[in-house]
């Protein structure tokens, strides 16, 4: 029940709690290694202590002086004593070899054998020790008298009883219990604070929450059939999901890359939506500030592109219609007019006038162009220029065979190139000609040529509304079919290679 309740906290309240274990065990186990290197040092210290006050003993003069008397005590215990009081330690024992003690700060213990180890000390080395003897446990020094010619004449140990290092290592234990307490009180703010950074960051949910949210996050990245960028304020690409990188041609190692690296720095930047043609797909991009960077969506538009250029294509032919039989219906009705005010030869005249000025521009095109669907186009767009106050003129060398080459890439490569010339001029010449291994499609204006020759190249338009795309269909189409466009003033030259027929 507790580790469920645990699971249900917010990430934050168990990196709380988590980071204050931590710190508690850390605090814990510094102080317990403390405590025991504390005591070590103390013990170390006062069995220092010990043997330098034992060798002071052993090595003075007046001790030696007194070991070659009758009765040593009565000179050694007083000195013993003297000795103890000044160094602090406390006791003093100065004995035979056998272990019969000349001193002792109990008088009632002179003259009984020493409690301890003196083998060593009879070897002639100082040693120290831990050891329980009269005044119960101590930490000990013994070390030897000897004489000029290296003769253990006695022996003297000096030591301190282990409760009075344990008094002191008491001392030592509360100031490092107050250092342990502050330390622990720090360690609780400061997990404290980056808890509360932690909740801030991540609105308080838990880690089931949390994972929860990961899951759906990716599983919606990578199911959408949108693309999706998000764009650091550096222009690096730090996420894009699965159908981002189909649409752009993306490599798997896109994120974290300048989107420079990959040429989409210009059309993915702004806020404005836009188009893109990456390869054979045309892409509507559009952009969104966000606190992370730019989020960019790519929705591929191509199906309705296609559609859309259908559409525009049966839209142009209804209008030529519509405008030739608005024309017809005017020419119609002055033949009437004048054959009701009786002048049939004028209206004979006007009348033959008109149909010749129709056939001779069918014959024309139908004589130089023999693909129909082309044809058609060229008949539908002259008659729309002459709607719109301009004119479209076939060149006299224009002679167009058959070719072979897809009739619905024509048709984008010549409508679009018209279009984009009668919205720019009067004037206009589509020259159509079949050329030693190629089609040779030009079309020209009198009007000042494009702002941007580069734009078909670049495939991208900033025309919200559907317009300005058509230079870069025509780039498309021009590059599906393996063929070169060149722009020159306000002339548009297209050549389109044709494979040779195998008989």
């Amino acid at each position: 029940m507790g580790v469920f309740a645990m699971r249900r906290w917010s990430l934050a309240g168990q990196m709380l709690v988590l980071q204050l274990l931590v710190v508690a065990v850390t605090v814990a186990g510094g102080g317990a290694l403390a405590l025991v290197q504390v005591q070590d040092l103390l013990t170390d210290e006062a069995g220092a202590t010990a043997s330098a006050v034992a060798l002071s003993v052993a090595a003075a003069p007046d001790v030696q002086a007194a070991l070659e008397r009758a009765e040593p005590t009565r000179t050694l215990q007083p000195y013993a004593e003297k000795v103890r009081r000044a160094t602090g330690v406390d006791f003093i024992t100065i004995m035979k070899p056998d272990g019969t003690r000349y001193t002792h700060p109990n008088p009632a213990e002179i003259g009984r054998r020493f409690l301890g180890h003196t083998e060593r000390a009879l070897a002639g080395e100082t040693f120290t020790e831990t050891y329980t003897g009269t005044l119960g446990p101590s930490e000990r020094a013994v070390t030897p008298v000897v004489d000029a010619r290296g003769r253990v004449l006695a022996l003297v140990s000096a030591g301190i009883r282990i409760d009075k290092i344990s008094a002191r290592l008491q001392a030592e234990l509360a100031w490092g219990a107050l250092v342990v307490a502050l330390a622990l009180a720090l360690g609780a703010a400061g997990a404290w604070l980056v808890t509360v950074r932690l909740r801030r960051q991540t609105h308080g949910l838990g880690p089931v929450e949390l994972g929860r949210i990961h899951d759906h996050h990716d599983a919606v990245l990578h199911a959408v059939r949108e693309g999706l960028l998000l764009i650091g304020p550096d222009g690096t690409l730090t996420l894009c999901n699965d159908a981002a990188r189909l649409l752009l041609g993306l490599p798997p190692d896109a994120e974290g890359r300048h989107v420079s690296a990959f040429g989409l720095a210009e059309p993915l930047s702004g806020t404005e939506e836009r188009v893109l043609l990456a390869g054979d797909r045309v892409l509507a991009v559009s952009s969104a500030p966000s606190r992370l960077g730019t989020v960019v969506t790519v929705r591929d538009h191509t199906e309705l592109q296609a559609l859309a250029g259908q559409l525009d294509a049966e839209r142009g032919f209804a209008e030529s219609l519509r405008s030739a039989a608005h024309e017809a219906a005017n020419r119609l009705h002055t033949v009437i007019t004048l054959v009701e005010l009786g002048r049939t030869e004028q209206a004979v005249a006007f009348g033959t006038a008109e149909l010749r000025a129709a056939q001779e521009l069918t014959d024309r095109v139908v004589g130089a162009v023999r693909e129909p669907v082309l044809a058609a186009l060229l008949l539908g767009k002259s008659a729309e220029a002459a709607e719109r106050g301009g004119e479209l003129v076939i060149s006299d060398d224009s002679e167009l065979d058959e070719h072979g080459l897809d009739a619905r890439e024509l048709v984008t490569i010549v409508g679009n190139l018209i279009d984009n010339a009668v919205d720019a001029a009067t004037r206009v010449e589509v020259r159509l000609r079949t050329e030693a291994g190629g089609v040779l499609i030009q079309v020209s204006d009198d009007g000042p040529g494009p702002a941007d020759p580069a734009a078909f190249a670049r495939g991208w338009t900033t025309k919200g509304d559907g317009r300005g795309l058509g230079l870069a269909l025509v780039g498309q189409a021009v590059r599906r079919l393996g063929g070169t466009i060149e722009v020159a003033g306000s002339a548009f030259t297209v050549r389109l290679p044709v494979r040779e027929r195998v008989s």
